[in-house]
């Protein structure tokens, strides 16, 4: 009884395992010519045996069968499945195949395994995922973008338009209204003018257009040119500008003097707009090594949360719409900021915080 049991299991095992085997997905076309070869050979040796007891015979036979079998099975099983991999490959290139494609699946394709071809067809369907992501995202980045240029144009013209309808309606004879509407209607164009500016700027940017001049300067009188071309402004709001103590001896770069005098604009102007009055905006020089200079310009202003520093140099992109666009600007400078240090093969970044301030630092190249 116990050995019937033990029998039963061992039948059992056996039977699941070769199941198993034949379920498993990395079965190899040399196994599954094996295994059928195997079992061809045991049916065709069991049959001999009923008629021919000689084991010489038996084992001819199955050996015969065995080797005939698989090697037959085997040239079969690997034609069929190389055509369809042929058929793979060439969904995968999507090319009509040249000479040396030709070679590749006459000589070469044979040559590789199932495993091989899983992870080409893997790193394939991983490649096209990362396209299609992409896509996906440049599509967010273009609706989001057009729906902004549209907003940004939208606000200048509307104002213009019922400016001037008004105007016509009769208000042009009143001498008081008529200079104050027509004075806000062409800073409404100015306005207009300084988006299209702005707009073909960052074109001709992300198109190559633009021409880096580099010349050999000091970063420190180009900053403090800026911090006088900026005074009158920053004096409304009480600001004071300095360079950092320690960062006052000469240092030069190599760089286009003026792509990064509005780079600095841009940036000292921001810390103006979003500023606290009577507040500093101070300027700081590094020397990070032989290659590279590091510049920040930091403020004591609102700053901004985290979550919006990964977006701030996003066309069009505003931590505060309404505020943003009270204060005046396109939307465009810090696009346009990054687009010139990139240029420049330099980086930018930013550091802030909400009521402690904000620190944008860019590099560039060691004129010493």
């Amino acid at each position: 009884m116990a050995s019937e049991k033990i029998g039963l299991i061992s039948r059992y095992y056996n039977h699941y395992s070769l199941w198993s085997m034949f379920k498993a997905k990395n079965l190899s076309p040399q196994k599954l010519a094996g295994f059928t070869a195997l079992i061809l050979a045991t049916v065709i040796t069991l049959g001999t045996v009923l008629i021919d007891s000689n084991w010489k015979i038996i084992a001819t036979a199955f050996v015969l069968t065995f080797l005939t079998s698989y090697y037959l099975y085997l040239y079969t099983l690997q034609n069929f499945i190389y055509r369809k991999i042929k058929l793979i490959y060439k969904f995968i290139y999507q090319t009509k195949a040249s000479k040396r494609e030709e070679f590749f699946n006459k000589n070469i394709l044979p040559l590789k395994t199932i495993e091989e071809v899983s992870e080409d067809v893997e790193k394939w369907a991983s490649q096209k995922k990362e396209e299609l992501d992409s896509l996906r995202r440049n599509e967010a980045y273009r609706k989001e973008f057009l729906l902004n240029l549209s907003h940004e144009l939208k606000t200048p013209i509307f104002a213009v338009q019922g400016y001037i309808h008004t105007l016509l309606d009769g208000a042009m004879d009143d001498p008081k209204v008529n200079k104050l509407f027509l004075k806000n209607s062409t800073k409404n164009i100015e306005r207009l003018c300084r988006l299209i500016d702005d707009l073909d700027e960052i074109s001709k940017l992300e198109s190559g257009e633009m021409t880096i001049n580099a010349e050999n300067f000091v970063i420190q009188e180009l900053i403090r040119d800026v911090f006088d071309t900026l005074s009158l402004k920053a004096n409304t709001k009480g600001i004071k500008f300095n360079v950092k103590k320690g960062c006052e001896a000469p240092i030069h770069v190599l760089a286009d003097k003026e792509k990064v005098r509005q780079v600095l604009i841009n940036l000292i102007d921001n810390s103006i707009k979003y500023g606290r009055t009577d507040g500093h905006t101070v300027a700081s020089i590094y020397i990070m090594d032989d290659k590279r200079v590091l510049v920040e310009i930091s403020d004591d202003g609102i700053g901004m949360a985290e979550e919006h520093l990964p977006r701030v140099f996003e066309r069009f992109y505003r931590t505060d719409r309404a505020r943003s666009r009270d204060i005046g600007g396109t939307g465009l400078g810090l696009a346009i900021v990054k687009h010139i240090i990139e240029a420049h093969g330099q980086t930018i970044n930013i550091r802030s915080k909400p009521e402690i301030g904000s620190t944008f630092g860019f590099t560039l190249e060691s004129g010493e």
